[in-house]
Order: C-alpha cells, then sequence, then structure tokens
C-alpha cells in the first residue's frame, strides 16, 4: 500500500517588532535570562516560543516520516504467492514446462533399480540405452491409439529406451506433455479405464529403436507387453512398450493381464509386463516428484497418480 507524502505543519515566522525600550524580567542591572547582567529584549520571549514550537514540529514531522517509513516497509514484505490449484489452468500450464525444468537423468535416470518389480517378486535393474530428442507424436502410436489420443493433444513426446540386466528384453518408455485442461484428461481417464483401452491390441504405442545396441531391431512386431498410465487431473500420458532385445516376434499381450499369476502367454513368462509397468511407474513417480518440487517447492501435494497400480 502506497501512502500519501507526509504534510509538516507550516510554521509562520516569529513577528518582527521595532525594539522596545528595555526588557522584560527584571529591572535594569539584574542578571537576565543569558545570566550576563543584560535584561533580555522585548522580543526575546516570543523568539524562544518560536524556536520552541519550531523544534516541537519538527520532532513531529520526524515521527510522521518514520511512521510512513516503518509503514511502507510493512505493507512491503515480500508476498508469498499460493500455489496454483491441482487441475487449474494454472497448475496445468505450469507442470507442462516441467521437463524443460527438469534434467533427462532426473525423468529418465541411467539406472533404474526397482525391489520386487519382477516375477515372482525378483528385484529388477534396467539401464538406459539412449534418448530421444524430444518431438511431436506423428508416428509415435499405432493410428486407432492416435485417434484416442487426439482430444488431448500433443505438447511434447519424451523418449528413452532401456534394457534390462541380462540384454533380453528392450522398453521404450514414453512420457506425452498433452495440450488439455483438466476436464478434457479426466474425460480420457475415465474412458480409458471403464472401456479398458490398456488391454487392446490395436491401441498400441510404438518403441524408439537405436542404432548399433541391443534395441537395434526393437520394432512394433517385437512389442511383447505394454502398459499406458493416464493422469486425470495432469497433463501427462506416460507409457512404456516392452520386446525381445534379439528381435524376435511375439503375440503382444497388455501389462495388466501379463503380470497376473498363472498367466502362461510368452509376454507372461518372460516377464514383459513386469518390465513395462516397472519402468512406466518408475518414470511416473519421477515426474510427479518433479510437478510437486515445482509447484509446492516448500512441500505439499500434487495429485495422485492415475494408471496401473504398483
Amino acid at each position: 500500500m502506497s501512502l500519501a507524502p507526509t504534510a509538516f505543519p507550516i510554521v509562520p515566522p516569529p513577528p518582527t517588532e521595532a525594539p522596545q525600550p528595555g526588557w522584560p524580567g527584571g529591572p535594569p542591572g539584574q542578571p537576565g535570562p543569558y545570566g550576563d547582567g543584560r535584561a533580555a529584549p522585548q522580543g526575546a520571549p516570543r523568539g524562544r516560543r518560536a524556536r520552541a514550537w519550531a523544534a516541537v514540529c519538527l520532532v513531529l514531522g520526524v515521527g510522521l516520516i518514520g511512521g510512513a517509513v516503518a509503514g511502507s516497509a510493512i505493507n512491503h514484505k515480500p508476498r508469498t504467492v499460493p500455489p496454483p490449484v491441482n487441475g487449474s489452468v494454472e497448475a496445468f500450464a505450469a507442470v507442462r514446462q516441467v521437463w524443460r525444468n527438469t534434467p533427462v537423468d532426473a525423468l529418465f535416470p541411467p539406472t533404474v533399480s526397482a525391489k520386487g518389480a519382477g516375477p515372482g517378486g525378483a528385484d529388477r535393474t534396467w539401464s538406459r540405452i539412449g534418448v530421444a530428442a524430444p518431438a511431436g507424436c506423428t508416428a509415435a502410436f499405432d493410428p486407432l491409439l492416435q485417434q484416442v489420443l487426439a482430444p488431448v493433444g500433443c505438447g511434447k513426446l519424451l523418449r528413452a529406451t532401456y534394457v534390462d540386466s541380462t540384454s533380453t528384453t528392450v522398453t521404450t518408455v514414453g512420457l506425452l506433455v498433452t495440450a488439455a485442461e483438466s476436464p478434457t484428461m479426466r474425460g480420457l481417464s475415465s474412458r480409458w479405464s471403464s472401456q479398458h483401452l490398456g488391454d487392446r491390441t490395436d491401441l498400441l504405442p510404438r518403441p524408439v529403436a537405436f542404432p548399433g545396441t541391443v534395441a537395434a531391431s526393437f520394432g512394433a512386431r517385437q512389442r511383447g507387453s505394454w502398459d499406458v498410465q493416464v493422469a486425470a487431473d495432469l497433463p501427462f500420458v506416460v507409457y512404456a512398450v516392452t520386446g525381445f532385445a534379439d528381435g524376435r516376434a511375439v503375440d503382444p499381450q497388455a501389462a495388466d493381464k501379463a503380470t497376473k499369476p498363472g498367466a502362461t502367454s510368452v509376454p507372461a513368462q518372460a516377464g514383459l509386463g513386469y518390465d513395462a509397468t516397472g519402468l512406466a511407474s518408475a518414470v511416473d513417480d519421477r515426474l510427479h516428484a518433479a510437478v510437486t518440487t515445482l509447484l509446492r517447492p516448500s512441500g505439499g501435494t500434487t495429485p495422485a497418480r492415475t494408471g496401473a497400480p504398483r
């Protein structure tokens, strides 16, 4: 709050009068106010009063200035800007930039380890083979999946490919930064779950191969399992698609089915579903941590993730 300039009181000058004979305060020769035997001039008492009033006004003026400065300092303390409300347009606009402010190694670490993330509760470790340049979504999904995702738009697509510790399986994990707001994301999340779109073999994401690596032959025919996690209250879709490193073709099976106890399909027996879900969930965890740091740097909560359970 700005304060109006302080108005100082105007002190009128003392009146000028012709010197009067004698000085008030005693007979001639008696010590006067100056203590030197001189009687004070008649105008002196009035001059003292003027100086006294001037001193009082000066003190008041200084006090008013001090109060104004103190009030200004109090009223202009740095304000704590409240974080945007989860799911709001402001929050969505902010978190769409999280990938620009987060090191690639924070979202796609060189090594990902997960305890109990494999078949029978075995620990899993994956090493990053390569990271694709941020891109659009052209040819990144099967045509029908491209249509399903079209309503949320494609702001940016980030992808990396990993290999498991035995160099048997390769997995591409992706982060789609959408252009949609909260209602559209909630609609897609609800549709994805209620219509079981994650189980359909015609709605698969496509992998990213890296020449000269164990993922050199990782293409559409090599996809064995996949997991797509659609956030309801954030503008993100996280997914992972897994296949064999030796390039063999396999009939794909969704991760939630390939990880069920007793599943006997090739993807289930090879643990491909565990690779897909493990890496998708690991990246989703890191994404949520980055969003929390961005929106709630001093602590707080961000929307809970939506996707396959860990």
